[in-house]
């Protein structure tokens, strides 16, 4: 099985429960959520549409092959995976508040070229730091403005455009899109320039940081407020280390 068609595979299986849990964290009768192998935050998970009549591995290889299809059935495979995001979404705030003591921001969207075959939905937190985060083109791929990063409130609101900007939108031309991987890197929070990624990732990791100690403060001040409260671990980031390949 090649690596590239691994998501394919998962995503044919009938009964999903028998994958590792090392890579499955959940999955619906419409969905399944992996452990990203590779994370590019503190938390990150794949969500993937399985693969049922109607649909094909062919109409689900990717977001550009799915919106190529019938447009109201595009529809409700992104709404059922936006459902299962929602929900794996729920867990990482609790799972953040129990081993950080409070919560940040989720992103969650999709690649506008894939790496892999088959449909995958990203949901990561916004932190960007893991050890995992090693070229520029893994940056630029989840900034939040540069483009390639197609945030799932944005495509399905192309459903509701007139016919003309769905078509255009829906191309995801790769000539247009794989460039801005190459883009010059650029701290997302603050917009500084950043000579190389070393640098961009010590400055996410003080940003980070610097998030944490200031919803530590809020905490403190909340209990001289309301009184004693048992204290949060503010812990510095884990990444999850799940044992399986993903992008």
């Amino acid at each position: 099985m090649s690596n590239m068609t691994v998501f394919r595979s998962y995503a044919q299986k009938a009964k999903p429960e028998v994958l590792p849990s090392s890579l499955l964290f959940s999955h619906t009768d419409a969905c399944l959520t992996l452990f990203d192998a590779f994370p590019k935050s503190i938390f990150h998970f794949l969500v993937l549409p399985r693969v049922k009549p109607p649909l094909s591995v062919f109409q689900l290889a990717n977001l550009r092959s799915l919106l190529k299809g019938d447009k109201e059935r595009a529809k409700q495979v992104l709404k059922d995976m936006s459902n299962e995001a929602d929900n794996v979404k729920e867990m990482i705030r609790e799972e953040m508040h129990n081993r950080y003591g409070f919560q940040w921001e989720i992103w969650t969207g999709f690649h506008a070229v894939q790496s892999m075959e088959h449909l995958h939905l990203h949901v990561l937190s916004n932190d960007l730091c893991s050890e995992k985060m090693k070229h520029k083109k893994h940056y630029n791929s989840f900034h939040p403005t540069l483009g390639f990063f197609l945030h799932l409130h944005d495509v399905l609101s192309w459903f509701d455009e007139e016919p003309s900007y769905f078509q255009r939108m829906s191309q995801l031309n790769k000539n247009d899109y794989e460039p801005l991987l190459k883009e010059s890197l650029c701290c997302w929070r603050c917009e500084r320039d950043m000579k190389n990624m070393p640098t961009l990732k010590a400055h996410l990791q003080e940003e980070w940081n610097e998030e944490a100690r200031k919803e530590k403060a809020k905490l403190a001040r909340k209990r001289q407020h309301d009184g004693p409260m048992p204290e949060p671990d503010i812990k510095e980031p884990e990444p999850q280390k799940p044992s399986t390949s993903a992008t």
